[in-house]
């Protein structure tokens, strides 16, 4: 039986890793679309709700609620990640920064978070336990067997 060194085991575990990432930045996402648009969970600033259509809060809202499902689900992962993470930095640097340089001045955390943690997972895709992969690999699993037979019969 092989010694498997601990860098080996952390990377063989990197996939799932990403995947609890992804399931935990999703649903927090979520969370805050759902609160702003339904006044559950707190709801919006206190309690309430964002006036529908009202820009940005309203759109910004849809964006939680819709994308952070998305990359929960890991459905459109990383395009959903790609407009979560840019809603995240309009919301940083229009809403917030104004108000001071730092995040910590101008209680711009939870934006800058959101915003590196889904550009993140642009680069890295869903990761395991995610419907890209439970649907994508039965179908590139088809691509690579036509491509094996297309090279079997040029050659």
């Amino acid at each position: 039986m092989a010694n498997t060194s601990l860098p080996a085991k952390l990377d063989q575990s990197q996939p799932y890793v990403i995947g609890a990432f992804r399931i935990v930045i999703g649903l927090l996402f979520a969370c805050h679309g759902a609160a702003s648009l339904f006044g559950v969970l707190g709801g919006a600033h206190g309690g309430g709700t964002v006036e529908t259509g009202a820009w940005p809060g309203w759109y910004a809202a849809v964006i939680q609620l819709v994308g952070g499902g998305l990359v929960m689900l890991g459905v459109g992962t990383r395009s959903a990640a790609f407009i979560c993470s840019g809603s995240m930095a309009y919301a940083y640097f229009v809403e917030h920064q104004s108000a001071g340089l730092f995040p910590l001045e101008n209680s711009g955390e939870a934006s800058a978070l959101f915003c590196w943690a889904f550009l993140l997972l642009v680069f890295t895709g869903s990761g395991a336990l995610s419907l890209d992969k439970l649907f994508g690999s039965r179908g590139s699993d088809r691509t690579r067997e036509k491509g094996r037979d297309s090279a079997t019969v040029a050659a």
